[in-house]
């Protein structure tokens, strides 16, 4: 006799082998479901593009597969369709909506059916300059750190004879690893003699600006640099900075430290150090009478007028060790640059200039409509600084996350080791910034490049390139690239 148990069992077992398949998942509104995109994609078999159409009323009940076809591409070597698993990307315009220098009256935070105006107070000189922000391009998403500082919003120090402001993590914590200073002398003002525990690297920007120093070894050095030079002090040796009447208006210089917590207040000063020492102590180091340094500061100097310099080399006192091997100072302007499509660069790391093993740097310029390609760098932040025109960076930080940043003269910029990223000229003028690494050598990784030396049937794979777009693709590094072709 069959049990009521077993017969219950066989009751259950029948329920779950004869069971209707389980409905699809709707697609949300507005999505493209996987299969539609196969259908899209042409491939060699009538067959299979007929079953990857949209199901028919017959089909409907029938799960449908959602695994796309791995049939061979056609002739036009189009992607496999194995990226046909989620929708494609948009093709709709994403430009920038205004530039600093024309803002359209109705400028409000709205792109395309996306957004509302503003009914609120706002604040128009910062619209003016950040579009991206306001009305970013559809292509941001998630989030990423702020990686703008405006020079113009840092504390500034007001000395008699120049000023100084500085940005560091303090008011950028993106950029933790370098900091930067802009310094401004009047002709004959002086930078008092100083060092720091991490190296100096800098860039004149106006003017004429003479350096001193003296190394561990007792050999000294001087130079008189002009705008787009640079000078280098390694971590502890110190140095004087001073603005020639070269310039009747002096000089003007970037600073930077590969310490994004460096402040320019905690420099070691000669007037600082000495004014800490007992005056019996200075006598018996300068073997001098004590009253020999009854003039000495009771407080810093930091930035004090003098007299400008003579325009040759001949104050300084001749070092029986000699000059330093190595000079403090590049003649970057003598550089030629490497002209582009689009633009120009022009590179110097320690292979170039030997002294500057913590620091590599790149000038670039970029023309209207051109584009500092899309790239990376594999294992140093980028801290940027823009000295002329307007553009826009797009940093990728992964999962998603991208985030669209407005950059004019006087601005800083930062993007962290391995972020995808671009520079576009969003203006009318030629766009020129420094791109500066904490290392000793520029790297750059080009997207265009690792595309064009990787096996071209993989990248179809990825992005549905066709034989013509991937004869696009550079083999060498292009840098900047001008405007897409019509």
């Amino acid at each position: 006799m069959i049990s009521i148990a077993s017969c219950t069992l066989a009751l259950l077992l029948s329920a779950t082998v004869f069971a209707a398949p389980p409905a699809v998942t709707p697609v949300a509104s507005g999505t493209v479901s996987a299969v539609t995109i196969a259908s899209s994609l042409p491939i060699s078999s009538p067959a299979v593009s007929s079953a990857s159409a949209t199901p028919s009323s017959d089909a409907k009940s029938k799960p449908t597969s959602t695994i796309p076809s791995t049939s061979t591409a056609s002739s036009t070597s189009s992607a496999a369709t194995s990226t046909a698993t989620v929708p494609f990307i948009s093709l709709d315009p994403n430009g920038v909506l205004w530039n600093s220098s024309d803002v359209p009256s109705d400028a409000s935070a709205t792109r395309g059916s996306l957004g509302a105006t503003i009914l609120g107070p706002t604040d128009e000189f910062i619209v003016s300059e950040n579009a991206d922000l306001l009305a970013p391009p559809t292509t941001d998403h998630g989030s990423v750190d702020n990686a703008k500082w405006p020079f113009s919003l840092s504390h500034n120090r007001l000395q008699t004879g120049g000023w100084a402001r500085q940005e560091n993590t303090g008011v950028m914590p993106i950029a933790t690893e370098m900091a930067g200073v802009n310094m401004r002398l009047e002709a004959g003002a002086v930078r008092e003699l100083h060092w720091h525990k991490t190296p100096e690297w800098a860039y004149v920007i106006k003017g004429n600006t003479q350096v001193t120093s003296v190394d561990s070894q007792g050999r000294n050095f001087i130079a008189n640099l002009e705008p787009g030079d640079l000078w280098y002090f390694p971590p502890g040796v110190p140095h004087s900075l001073q603005a020639t009447a070269v310039d009747p208006d002096g000089s003007e210089f970037l600073l930077i430290f590969n310490n994004g917590a460096f402040s320019e207040d905690s420099t070691f000063l000669l007037t600082d150090w000495l004014s800490h020492v007992p005056a019996e102590v200075l006598a018996k180091n300068f073997q001098t009478d004590i009253s020999a340094f009854a003039h000495i500061p009771a407080e810093e100097l930091y930035i004090f007028p003098m007299s400008p310099p003579p325009a040759d080399n001949s104050t300084l006192p001749q070092s029986p060790n000699g000059l330093v091997p190595n000079d403090f100072a590049f003649k970057w302007s003598q550089v030629q640059p490497t002209k582009l499509n689009g633009g120009t660069v022009k590179i110097v790391d320690s292979r170039s200039f030997t002294i500057s093993t913590a620091i590599a740097a790149a000038e670039v310029t970029v023309e209207p409509g051109a584009i500092r390609e899309l790239h990376w760098h594999p294992t140093q932040d980028e801290w940027s600084f823009f000295l002329e025109g307007q553009g826009r960076v797009s940093i990728f930080a992964a999962q998603s996350n991208s985030r669209t940043f407005n950059y004019v003269a006087g601005d800083i910029g930062y993007v962290p080791a391995t972020m995808g990223h671009y520079v576009e000229n969003t203006g009318n003028t030629t766009l020129k910034y420094l791109e500066i690494f904490n290392s000793n050598m520029f790297e750059d990784i080009s997207l265009s490049t690792w595309l064009a030396l990787t096996p071209p049937e993989l990248v179809k794979a990825h992005l549905g390139f066709s034989d013509e777009t991937m004869s696009h693709l550079f083999k060498t590094k292009q840098t900047v690239i001008g405007p897409a072709a019509a």
